[in-house]
């Protein structure tokens, strides 16, 4: 995981339009990056959506809301769609972002271990820069814990 105080690195990746975004273009507000596995899985979906609920707070806030997965743009639409998600989800099929988060781990499930996103959230400040590191997150819990963050 990358540490708190530290640069947090730039990504260019589109989101589920198609449309290329990157972290430098959000300077001057607080970030909420939030790393997760799948599109359409329990844990993620109660996270997505539980940031979907929260969205106008964070926009309060001057806060923006992006997650990102390995799924494509196509899976990213269907998913915002399905669950009327607001903010930006972006697609890394290329893992690229995922590796510069360090966020692409070993992972046990059922004794079978195989390489995978873990779920990660990070804070990162209107210049930049990482300001804190949530590691192996509550799905369910992590977008109110982020929203009393910025509190």
């Amino acid at each position: 995981m990358l540490e708190a105080g530290t640069k947090a690195p730039d990504f260019e990746l589109p989101d589920k339009n198609g449309d290329i975004y990157t972290l430098s273009e959000f300077e001057g507000k607080k970030v909420i990056l939030y790393f997760y596995s799948r599109d359409n899985t329990s844990g993620c979906t109660k996270q997505a959506c539980g940031f979907g609920e929260l969205y106008p707070q964070f926009v309060e806030k001057n806060a923006v809301v992006i997650g990102i997965s390995k799924d494509s743009v196509s899976s990213h639409l269907k998913f915002a769609e399905k669950y009327n998600l607001p903010f930006i989800l972006l697609s890394d099929t290329e893992l690229t972002a995922i590796k510069a988060y360090d966020v692409w781990q070993e992972k046990k499930m059922y004794g079978k271990v195989s390489m995978g996103v873990v779920r990660t959230t990070y804070l990162i400040d209107e210049k930049g820069n990482i300001e804190k590191v949530f590691k192996k997150v509550k799905a369910a819990d992590n977008p109110q814990q982020m929203l009393d963050e910025l509190n």
